[in-house]
């Protein structure tokens, strides 16, 4: 403002200085709901280890006598075990957030800071775990389909007859979809284009779409094109069917319970102290893994187009 000049009223950049302002907490974009961790069933672990028995040769039945008459021989047996049994060792997920304790001391209403960055910290490592589940080297799910339960889509793009090929390879109990928000898009469009719109369904308070009464779970962690968000309006990503739970054979989480600090399932927060220079310093960890008991616990459609549109006018 021109000094020279008389205001004939308070001027709003003045009156700025005493008013108060509504803020939120920081806001971090790169959260996803993270449906994965919710819909899989998660197995608590003492050692960190957890080893997975078999049946050996996986589909041998007992001989069974079934008679009407005494005098015939009962069937003898045994159901042997594999000698070899994987083990999985959780993988260690681990941060540190610094925080200068001038900063925390002055800035800290209304917002604490030290609360703050500690819950974006764990959310980026939540985000990572969830990651890991369907992408590590070692047991992520993708990589640990059996050959025989990885299936090519018929036209490239995914159709109800490719979700329903998933299904007859996981026809126990089958628990849920997973794809990529523009898996199931496309998706959505097959079956718009052959007059089947998938049903709706709610579960967690949030609305899922379902196929054969099986939720389509969407994750931005089924990458397309190896990447994480996908680039123009095509390319190729995968879609899996999962069947969770222990009892039933199938896929779960495993993580380390009981740790220091404990927030949620594996994950603590731990203080490591304050350096020479006033800076506070906190550990987050997580311990995760994943387990497919059986191979027909899970199948995935592979190379899905997720690019193909319709011209309805």
């Amino acid at each position: 403002m021109d000094q020279g000049i008389n205001p004939k009223a308070l001027a709003a950049h003045c009156a700025y200085h005493l008013a108060d302002v509504e803020k939120t907490a920081p806001q971090f974009g790169a959260i996803t709901p993270r449906w994965v961790a919710r819909f899989l069933e998660w197995k608590p672990l003492d050692t960190g280890i957890f080893r997975l028995n078999k049946v050996k040769g996986g589909e041998e039945l007992l001989d069974i006598l079934c008679s009407q008459s005494n005098g015939e021989d009962i069937p003898e047996g045994f159901i042997d075990y594999d000698p070899n049994p994987r083990e999985y060792v959780l993988t260690s997920v681990s941060s540190i957030i610094k925080i200068e304790t001038r900063v925390s001391d002055i800035y800290s209403k209304p917002y604490d800071q030290i609360k703050e960055q500690l819950r974006l910290g764990m959310e980026s490592i939540k985000e990572k775990q969830e990651s890991l589940i369907l992408n590590s080297c070692d047991y992520g799910l993708l990589k640990n389909i059996a050959p025989g339960q990885r299936i090519k889509s018929r036209y490239g793009y995914p159709t109800p007859d490719d979700l329903d090929n998933l299904i007859a390879s996981v026809w126990k109990e089958p628990s849920f979809f997973l794809a990529h928000p523009a898996a199931i898009a496309a998706f959505g469009r097959e079956c718009t284009r052959r007059g089947v719109p998938p049903a709706a369904v709610t579960l967690y308070g949030s609305t899922f779409l379902t196929w054969r009464g099986i939720p389509l779970v969407p994750t931005d962690k089924l990458y397309v094109d190896g990447k994480k968000k996908p680039s123009g309006s095509g390319g190729k990503t995968n879609v899996l069917l999962v069947r969770s739970g222990e009892q039933k054979q199938g896929v779960i989480g495993l993580y380390q319970s009981g740790l220091p600090g404990e927030q949620s399932m594996g994950l603590s927060v731990r203080f490591m102290g304050i350096d020479n220079q006033g800076i506070g310093l906190y550990l987050l960890s997580i311990y995760c893994s994943a387990a497919i008991l059986t191979e027909d616990a899970i199948a995935v459609l592979e190379d899905v187009d997720i690019g193909h549109y319709y011209d309805y006018a």
